[in-house]
């Protein structure tokens, strides 16, 4: 499915087909994931859950950087 950039005020913003929208089961107000992937970018509906389990393991990497960086030599 080809989208075009369009202005959104002074931003850019992609304008998503109804079809598309209802395939993602996203509304207005919904929040979206953008995932870059070795195939390119994938959207995807916001999980609350993996964002509270991300939040989490940033934190971890955070304060364990120096454990972490002398596990991965």
């Amino acid at each position: 499915m080809k989208l075009r950039i369009t202005a959104i005020g002074n931003s850019a913003g992609i304008i998503l087909p109804k079809d598309l929208l209802a395939r993602l089961r996203l509304g207005k107000g919904d929040e979206v994931y953008a995932l870059e992937t070795p195939d390119g970018i994938r959207l995807t509906a916001f999980d609350p859950e993996l964002a509270a389990q991300m939040e989490v393991a940033e934190e971890v990497m955070r304060k364990r950087r120096t454990l972490l960086n002398k596990l991965a030599q």
